[in-house]
């Protein structure tokens, strides 16, 4: 990296850390009822809210009632975008007059967004108008990141009660999310992405001439749209000239900023966060990766402060660091060295294949560890054109659990099973009843944990198995052999583990990925989260058990790095083998060719 690059990763880092604490507290506050400078503006909202949707906000759930509610409030939400998708044809804010959505396409689209997945197989300024984007998928990007933040208060509040089965109000807790923490943070980095040049309007989509025509062949079509093949069977083309283009327009910065802030991903324009109407200069792309990280690593503060020990909050933050900084580092190496089979030509070069100029190296690099060691699924780099190695590092953060720093709220819920997998495992080392937190852990807290952690690498592997031995899916790879492998495996795991970015060179738009990728979106999402509801509940009954000689101190630098280590051998013994077949077999073919 050049100097101006080091300097930029700094400055980033050190803003990033110096937001952590304050964010963090003011979260804590916010979800703990008390008094913020929003409060006097916002409580007569918050109060009309609940007096609207018949909310009782003194009354507290168990956690089983706390599950309910969060399935049946994505239920609703999910049968209302699935209707509007269905029906956009027929809505208003449609200027480019776009059909209504198949039902496959509509019904993987709808949990996309409800699970803060945000998988998109269509093409955003092509298929989706105006209402859909706004009241459709901006609405669900809100509403889904306050349900992984509540379901993760929920949980820290499972180690903090004591002898109760009550884990506090769902209706409450995503209230208070949207108004006093989402929607503000929102408001303020839309409008700072504005006039960086992100553009939110309600235009027509503009025709304009291009400086220089140009020219393409293109596929002749019969009546039927069949492409017609002459007499050797060979494809029969025809010479188009381009003379003007089409710009897309919208309300952009709106949708942007919360994508990012909610680690949902996705984009309202199909080349995503690399596109300049979404992501115009460093600026602005140093703010989307800020916002990204920045509830995130907020949260573990958060914890830190509810639990009553903001050590033991420091201590997460410190291993999702050392994680994402170590995997930027060797992103940054194997793309800064290029490709040996360019250089043979040679080209000595570092790999910019599929970045974007004006970000550079380090700015493309860091949005990718970014974009995948959260939830967020947003790209200003196309990942397809990565060195395998290069790769590798977004696929294996995402295979990982996302917890590095992980989507809102579902990152530090589940960087907190592997923590008490890993105090588990160290009190069997040493023949004692593990604690965490001043709380036993015991098998239901340990069964809870393994389904946090394997059940969307468990999906991942069924369904990527299937996938391989599926002629559709087969047929949608552009690419066979290894690279195609890595382009399923990242498809299905981006799905599964509610990331939403693509590795590309797949055409996802087919019924096995769309009605297999509705299957791994709805698993890797609410499994887990009933999982660690149900511990948080377990957690709450206990009484709580006084630290002593013997008691593993969990806000120490051994405990990282015990942590570090349990993150790593579960990844690494899940998902190696099929890594080897992927990213690693077609390194080393590129190496030895």
């Amino acid at each position: 990296m050049n100097s101006y690059e080091w300097l930029q990763i700094i400055i980033f880092f050190v803003v990033l850390l110096a937001l952590v604490k304050p964010l963090g507290s003011f979260i804590a506050k916010v979800f703990q009822g008390e008094r913020t400078f929003l409060s006097p503006v916002l409580i007569p909202y918050e109060k009309l809210i609940y007096r609207i949707s018949g909310v009782k906000p003194e009354e507290d759930m168990g956690w089983q009632r706390y599950a309910g509610s969060v399935l049946l409030f994505n239920l609703a939400l999910l049968v209302s975008l699935f209707v509007m998708l269905m029906t956009q044809h027929l809505l208003p804010l449609n200027p480019q007059k776009v059909p209504a959505f198949t039902w496959q396409l509509a019904l993987n689209t709808a949990i996309s967004f409800v699970t803060n997945t945000n998988w998109q197989a269509y093409v955003g300024e092509q298929a989706a108008s105006y209402f859909t984007q706004m009241v459709g998928l901006a609405v669900h990007n809100f509403v889904s990141a306050a349900t992984g933040m509540a379901i993760a208060v929920a949980v820290i509040r499972g180690f903090v009660r004591r002898k109760t089965s009550l884990l506090g109000n769902f209706w409450v807790d995503m209230t208070r999310c949207t108004l006093y923490i989402l929607l503000p943070i929102s408001i303020i980095a839309a409008s700072v992405l504005v006039s960086q040049g992100v553009i939110q309007n309600f235009s027509d989509y503009k025709t304009v001439p291009l400086v220089q025509s140009t020219n393409y062949d293109k596929p002749k079509l019969d009546d039927k749209g069949t492409p017609i093949k002459d007499a050797a069977d060979k494809p029969v083309t025809e010479n188009v000239v381009v003379k003007e283009v089409q710009i897309p327009m919208g309300p952009v910065a709106s949708q942007e900023a919360i994508k990012e802030l909610g680690t949902n991903g996705g984009g309202f324009l199909n080349a995503n966060s690399a596109h300049p109407f979404e992501n115009p200069t460093p600026l602005s792309n140093m703010l989307e990766i800020l916002l990204i990280l920045l509830i995130p690593g907020a949260l573990t503060y958060t914890f830190g402060v509810m639990v009553g020990n903001t050590r033991q909050g420091w201590m997460l933050l410190g291993v999702m660091l050392v994680i994402l900084v170590g995997c930027f580092g060797v992103l940054q190496g194997v793309e800064s060295s290029g490709n040996p089979l360019v250089a043979k030509l040679g080209v000595q070069s570092i790999n910019m294949e599929g970045k974007e100029v004006r970000f550079g190296m380090a700015g493309s690099n860091l949005f990718t560890v970014a974009t995948t060691g959260t939830s967020c699924g947003a790209v200003n780099t196309m990942h397809d054109s990565l060195t395998p190695i290069g790769g590798m590092i977004p696929l294996s953060l995402i295979l990982l659990g996302e917890i590095i720093f992980g989507g809102v709220g579902s990152g530090l819920y589940t960087m907190l099973a592997f923590a008490i997998i890993a105090v588990f495992v160290s009190g069997l080392m040493i023949g004692r009843t593990p604690e965490y937190l001043g709380k036993k852990i015991e098998v239901r807290e340990m069964w809870m944990s393994i389904l946090v952690i394997l059940t969307a690498g468990i999906t991942v592997l069924i369904l990527s198995g299937i996938a391989m031995i599926t002629p559709q899916a087969v047929a949608s790879m552009a690419n066979p052999g290894a690279h195609g492998l890595s382009e399923v495996l990242y498809a299905v795991a981006s799905m599964a583990n509610n990331n939403g970015s693509a590795f590309a060179g797949l055409n996802a738009n087919v019924n096995f990925f769309n009605l297999f990728g509705y299957l791994a979106m709805t698993v890797g999402r609410y499994v887990p989260a009933i999982a660690v509801l149900a511990m948080a509940g377990s957690l709450a009954e206990k009484k709580y058990v006084p630290p002593s000689l013997g008691t593993l101190p969990t806000d120490k630098a051994p405990f990282a790095i015990w942590l570090t280590l349990v993150i790593l051998i579960v990844g690494a013994l899940t998902f190696f083998p099929a890594l080897a077949l992927g990213p690693i077999v077609e390194h080393l073919m590129m190496v030895g060719t």
